[in-house]
Formats: C-alpha cells, structure tokens, sequence
C-alpha cells in the first residue's frame, strides 16, 4: 500500500507526525507538501494528493489542515474521491467499512497527535465491506458522473 499525503500550514505538524507513523509502520507514501508552517492555499494539497489517489499512483491519502474540512472539501472536488473528515475511530472505520473513503482528513487544530495516529491505524487497517455499501457507493459515483459533465 502507498499512501499519498499532503498538508497546508496548518497541518503540517500532523502531516509529518503521519510520516513517522507511516515509516515506523513500513507503510510506503509520496509527500506532496506543504514542507513548512509558512502559509499557503490548502486547495492545492487537496487536489494534488487526490489526484494521485484517482491516478493510482497512490492506494489511499491522508490530508491534514487545521480542521481537515477545507482540505477535504477541495479533494472531494476531484472525480473519484472520497474524502473523510475524521475526528474519532468509528468515524474512521466506518468511513472505510460503509463508504469506502479512500482519503481521509484530519485538522491538527481539532485532534491530538495521539488519537490522530489511532485514527490512521484504524483507517489504514480497515477493508470496505462491500454487499450492500458497494450500491450505496456505486449512487454516489452516479450523482458524481451526472455532475461532472
């Protein structure tokens, strides 16, 4: 598995804790930024780890902003992606189990570093289950198709 990564300013402190989780774990990833706390447009990493998860370049993102929601609203944006915002562990599982997210933001502001690596464990270890989730997620690429056009 490779997971693609990315950060604004706000989440760069997650995003590198993340890292060491992620090697400490032998888990392959792509950094796609930011590499500062100096201040840039969160829409950018958003898009860029997206787009390398709908690519295949990557299997699954993790982003991280100061709440995740801005991060993952621009991810969402990108046909194909399913982006999370997560704050706890169920939310984790069943974003992985019931909607197949295959990325998930968090906000460095809202989660400890602590719970914020537990949720990516569990994330990260978590299968989609398929049955009747799999129709459910197969209407939301309908709505998506219908709106992309």
């Amino acid at each position: 598995m490779k997971i693609a990564l990315g950060s604004d300013h706000g989440g760069y402190h997650l995003k590198e804790a993340i890292k060491k989780y992620l090697s400490d774990q032998n888990i392959a990833y792509e950094d796609f930024g930011t590499n500062s706390t100096e201040s840039v447009d969160y829409p950018e990493f958003g898009r860029k780890v997206a787009e390398a998860v709908v690519s295949g370049a990557c299997d699954r993102g993790i982003l991280c902003c100061g709440t995740g929601i801005g991060i993952s609203i621009s991810a969402n944006k990108v046909p194909g992606v399913r982006c999370a915002v997560v704050t706890e562990t169920y939310s984790a599982k069943m974003s992985r189990e019931h909607n197949n997210a295959n990325v998930l933001a968090l906000g460095e502001r809202v989660v400890g570093v602590g719970l914020a690596l537990e949720i990516v464990e569990v994330w990260l270890n978590t299968e989609f289950a398929g049955d009747r989730h799999a129709r459910r997620v197969n209407m939301l690429s309908d709505i998506e198709r219908k709106y992309s056009k």
